[in-house]
Parts: structure tokens; sequence; C-alpha cells
């Protein structure tokens, strides 16, 4: 058999994944903060990009003003819907979109593409108060800076200890604290480390003990609740006994614990009240690192008409232009081939970050307006009426990919009438009913298993089996150890820790 060479052509189809479509899918999943950082870094990096708010003129006075013509917007990304439901069948959108990007590479999984790493804290100016030259203050350099707990135990520490051994063995210990107060780590190896005797470790442990707030340097909860005991007067051997045995309070094992502690009920319902009234975290009175509030990407509230409408927040939605006049001026002066692909890449990137943005928005738009839609039952009666919902419901409704909608209710939240919410706390699995009707979701039952032991009394405590014969009078068809599952989930006890705690609340009430 004879071999030889051809010449063939065959035509297909192959997509390709450029640094821009990366970029577009990455923004989906980004949250609100960190799309914030990502476009800081691209308006740094990219000389064509500057937000909407604050415009510096280029030039000179006289140089004439690009006009809104000239420049592009993502401006317009702060759309709002009004969903009109009819029989909660119709849904009347506002305006259509196209879903060109967002379905650019389905297959591609959310985590293929790291996050950009957020930007550092921004230090705090040191301008004075004021100036000779009549500018206006700094008022920022008034605001009261808040202090962590290592701060505030450190200035006691230059109090407590006059000399330098101490007060080294005094830092480093600090430095053991975490955020609650609680002391972690060796004071053997400590005393290794700084060539000093473990008896000394202890002594300057002993002092810092004393510091404020009552209970820090603990090594344990029980020691902590002790120097609290011991700060009021209130410590003695009974209470001593009671706290060595806190395992047995935390399992409601109260019998047993009563025969450790060798006390009637009546005393130990007193000196169990008497330990909550303590406080198990005393270094959370301080501030540590800045808690960031969640701020909704998307509001919705009823309609005059009975439906609801849904709109981007439009303070989370960064808004950039593209200043077209600047390139031209700057195009038509570069004469490099270096120069010129510079700045050419720099008009694509920024084409392709305001194109990026503004589908991100309207992307989440849908989304959102499409979850609304499905559980409108939620938005009118409750969490009872939280419908079963999946990623592929959505998605085959406004003819999405799965992907695509997992990466979109990522970090999003949606600010309703009952509360801010995360997208994806909508997409809850279904509970099949008795009776062949319609599911239930998960997310319901678990609202109603809550409300039924919140409902409880001393005398009806109701046990796993019992919550499964009411959920199914109610047509919920369940097993027992889902409810377990559930129950434990919500961290509440089982139905005989639940009777024991019950009975000695009503024993000392």
């Amino acid at each position: 058999m004879a071999l030889s060479a051809k010449l063939e052509f065959r035509q297909g189809q192959q997509l390709v994944m450029t640094p821009q479509l990366q970029q577009a899918i990455r923004l989906l999943q980004l949250s609100n903060i960190e799309l914030n950082a990502f476009v800081e870094a691209e308006l740094e990096r990219n000389p064509l990009l500057e937000r909407e708010e604050a415009r510096p003129e280029r030039g000179d006075n006289n140089e004439t003003k690009p006009t809104d013509a000239e420049k592009g917007s993502v401006a317009e990304t702060g759309d709002s819907a009004d969903l009109n439901f009819k029989d909660n069948t119709e849904v009347d959108y506002t305006e259509t979109f196209d879903t060109a990007i967002e379905n650019v590479y389905p297959e591609a999984q959310a985590s293929d593409f790291g996050n950009e790493q957020l930007g550092s804290w921004a230090s705090v100016g040191q301008g004075s108060g004021g100036s000779f030259d009549g500018s206006t203050p700094d008022y920022e350099a008034f605001v009261a800076e808040t202090r962590s707990l290592k701060d505030h135990l450190t200035d006691q520490l230059h109090l407590c200890f006059q000399g330098a051994a101490e007060r080294m063995i005094g830092q480093h210990l600090i430095d053991m604290v975490d955020d609650a107060g609680y002391l972690s780590g060796d004071l053997v190896e400590l005393a290794e480390k700084l060539g000093t005797s473990e008896t000394t470790i202890e002594a300057v442990l002993s002092r810092l003990q004393t510091f404020e707030p009552t209970g820090v340097f603990a090594r344990g909860l029980a020691e902590c609740l002790a120097l609290q005991l011991k700060e009021l007067n209130r410590f003695d051997p009974v209470i001593e006994a009671l706290l060595d045995n806190l395992d047995l309070l935390a399992s409601h094992n109260i019998s047993a614990l009563r025969k450790a502690v060798k006390v009637d009920q009546d005393e130990l319902g007193d000196m169990i009240l008497e330990l909550k009234a303590l406080d198990p975290k005393p270094g959370l009175k301080y501030g540590s690192s800045p808690v960031q509030p969640v701020v909704p990407d998307v509001l919705v509230r009823a309609a005059n008409d009975g439906g609801w409408i849904v709109e981007l927040n439009n303070e989370t939605l960064p808004r950039v232009l593209i200043d077209r006049t600047y390139y031209t001026r700057v195009s038509k002066s570069v004469s490099k081939g270096d120069d010129k692909e510079y700045i050419q890449d720099c008009l694509q990137t920024a084409n392709w970050l305001v194109k990026s943005l503004d589908q991100r928005a309207r992307t989440i738009l849908r989304v959102s307006e499409e979850i609304v839609r499905q559980q409108d039952g939620f938005f009118m009666h409750g969490v009872e009426h939280l419908r079963p919902l999946n990623l592929r419901i959505v998605a085959d409704a406004i003819s999405m990919h799965e992907s695509t909608i997992s990466r979109v209710t990522s970090n999003k939240y949606m600010a309703t009438s009952r509360g801010i919410l995360e997208l994806k706390y909508f997409f809850t699995s279904s509970i099949a009913a008795s009776d062949d009707g319609e599911s239930f979701s998960s997310e319901a039952v678990r609202h109603r298993i809550k409300a039924m032991i919140e409902a409880e009394t001393a005398k009806t405590v109701l046990s796993d089996d019992k919550i499964v014969e009411r959920l199914k009078t109610d047509g919920v068809d369940i097993a027992r150890r889902t409810v377990a599952k559930y129950r434990e989930a919500m961290r509440i006890p089982s139905s005989v820790q639940r009777r024991r705690s019950k009975k000695l609340m009503a024993g000392t009430a």
C-alpha cells in the first residue's frame, strides 16, 4: 500500500478563551467590594479610564471638554425592572437583555479564575487640624481611633511592670492573646525561647490576669469565669466544683452535675444563672479587625399594583468612563510603534471593561428578577412559603447556563422587606409532599421545626418522632434522620437535653 501526502481542509468551531473573556467571566462572581478593588486597580493602570463622578480636565483650561458622546460609560447600568405578577405566571421586563457574554464559556468553573487580591487598608493622613494659609482643616485627623484589645493590654503593661525583663515577658504573652481574650500557646516553649523559668512566666501571667477586661489571659473557659468570679468576690469551693464540671452542664446532665457539686436543685440553678451573667469572651469588647458591613447589590420593594420592583443598587456600581478625546490627542502625538501598541491596548482593555461591567450589572438584574418571580410567595407571606428552587430552574427560565447563575449568585445580596439575604439563600432543596402535592422547601421545613421547638414547654417537649408526625400531618413527607439533621444544623439540643434544661429553669423561676 503506497503512502501519499495530500492537503485537506476542514471546517470547525472552537471556543478560544481570551484574557478579555476570562475577565468578563471573573467579574460575574466578584462581590461589590472585590469589584471596586478591581476597578481601582484598572483606573491606576489605564490612563484612558476615569470615574464618572470626578473627571479632572487634562491639559489647558482652554481645551474643549469631551462631550458625552465621545466617552463610553456604564452609568446606564442602574436599571430597574417593575415585575407585574399576574396570577404568578407573567413577568413584564422593562427591556430585553443580551446574553452573549454570560454564556461565552458556560463549562468553565468559577474556581478556574482566581479573584484579584483586595487592596490594603488606606493609611490615615496625618494632616493638621488647620493651616496658616487658611486652607480647610483636616477633620479626619480628629476621628477617634478604634483601639484593639492588645493596645489596651499594652497600655496596662507599661503601668504595671517597671522591669525590662518582666515587660518583655508580658509583651510576648500579650501577643499570644486572641481576639476573645484567651491565651493560646505553650508557656514551657515561651520560657525556653526567652531563656527564663516557667515559674517566672507564671508569675508575670498571674499579674496580667488582673488586667481589664476581667477574664483575659485565661487558658480556658473555666479559668476565664473563675477570674471574673474572683473579681466579684464570688469564688468559693462550691462554684469551683461547678467550673470543674462544665462538661456536664454543657450536656445538660443536671442529675450528674448535682451529685458532683453536692448542692440541691435550687442552689444549682442560682449558680448556673450566676455563670450565665458572666462574659465568656471578654476580649470581644474591644475592636479588632474592622468588619465590613453587607451592602446589597439588588433592591426589592413592593409595587403599587401588588407586584415587585427589582432594581440595582447604584451605590455598588462602579461608573467608569473612557476618555476618547484624550485617546485621540495622544494617539496623534505618539510616533513609536511600542507607544502606539500600548495606547491601542489601553483602549481595547478599557472598552472590554466598560462592556463587561455593563453586562455584569444587567445579568445580576435579570437573575434577580427571575428569583423574585420564582419566590413570590416568600416575599408576600414569609419563609414558610419559600419554594424549592435550584440553579437549573432559573437557568432554563432566562436561557443561561447553570454555571453562569452560580457565578452571579455568589457573594451577592438582595435587600428585601424581610432583611438583607444572599441570593443563594433562595436556592433550597425540596422535600416531597405526602399527598403527591407540591413539594416543600427544605428551608421552610427548617423554619417549621424551629417554630415547633420554640413553642415547647417543660411538659410538651417534642421528640424527633413527634416532630415527624406533626410534619406528616401537615403534608410533609420527611424522615426522622432528616429532622435530626436539620435540628443539629440549627444547634438545637435533643429532646432529652431540652427537657432537662426546661425543668431546671422552671425550678429556678
